[in-house]
């Protein structure tokens, strides 16, 4: 009973941590599904955007002295205008081209922004403390300690994760936007304009990846770097889990996280690529991935 209980003190510490690595991926996964889904562009420069969310927190915080709460919600918006500006000036004109043109332009764009950032504040992580009023909900589990603020995060991302999936599944605007994505001219038809909307969507997943990325502000350092760290892994989640898929992208990045949490205790050499050697073999079993349609 005693090593049993000992195996447990070691395993939930890092399932936990592991949980909360997936909420990052699923709510960065989840952007990334709705952008292919809906406008079918890969955006390789989803990583930059989650990056540039964290650094519009912390400039704000550094510069104008405003707090985590209101860029909690401004920085996705400012963000998220950025993505509109993006996508009405150049991501709009490569729709009907190959994939190929998308993901090249994206990739391009990821290394503008990441340059941009780098020139301006160095390479080295700037530091973005959480709100102290998150101390009070810190808690201890034997000699594991959780802090309150990583509990708000997976609180937060699980939030915006149910209500995406249920405003595209569930209500009248996600069915404009799927019909869009497979019949434009029939909606145009009907009096929507289909360009502002594909806009719209754009910005809409830009803004989920500016949220991920204040969210991780406080956790991780406020770096050029961070969002090169996750996207990798991210795209993994997304393709096991199906491109466009919403509610795979939720439930893969919530379980890769889960899985590469058990492996870093039960064989830590191969948490940074049990992710990847999932994804293999995903690939040859379902290409279309876990929840995606051939």
């Amino acid at each position: 009973m005693e090593d049993l209980l000992f195996e447990l003190q070691l395993v939930m510490p890092q399932v936990i941590l592991g949980v909360i690595n997936g909420a990052f991926y699923a709510l960065l996964s989840l952007g990334l599904a709705v952008i292919f889904g809906m406008l079918n562009v890969i955006n390789f420069a989803h990583g930059a955007q989650f990056t540039l969310g964290a650094f519009v927190a912390w400039m704000m915080l550094a510069y104008l002295g405003i707090g985590y709460w209101p860029a909690l919600l401004l920085a996705p918006l400012i963000v998220g205008a950025l993505g509109v500006v993006m996508e009405r000036t150049m991501i709009a004109r490569l729709y009907k081209l190959d994939h190929l043109y998308g993901l090249l332009l994206t990739f391009g764009c990821a290394l503008v922004i990441e340059g941009l950032l780098r020139n301006s504040f160095g390479s080295s992580g700037q530091r973005y403390a959480p709100p102290p009023e998150f101390k009070t909900f810190d808690l201890e589990l034997g000699d594991f300690f959780l802090p309150g603020y990583r509990v708000w995060v997976l609180i937060a991302a699980s939030l915006v994760c149910l209500a995406t999936w249920l405003v595209i599944e569930k209500t009248k605007i996600g069915s404009y936007l799927r019909a869009a994505t497979e019949r434009p001219q029939l909606v145009q038809a009907f009096g929507i304009n289909v360009p502002r909307m594909m806009t719209l969507t754009y910005g809409a997943g830009v803004a989920l990846a500016a949220f991920a990325g204040v969210l991780a502000a406080p956790i991780y350092s406020v770096s050029p770097a961070m969002g090169a760290n996750f996207i990798i892994t991210v795209f993994a989640v997304v393709v096991i889990g199906g491109m466009g898929s919403i509610m795979g992208s939720i439930v893969t990045g919530f379980m890769l996280g889960l899985i590469q949490g058990i492996t870093e205790v039960v064989y830590p050499e191969a948490s940074q690529t049990v992710v990847f050697v999932i994804m293999a073999v995903v690939l040859l079993t379902r290409p279309a991935g876990l929840f995606g349609r051939a």
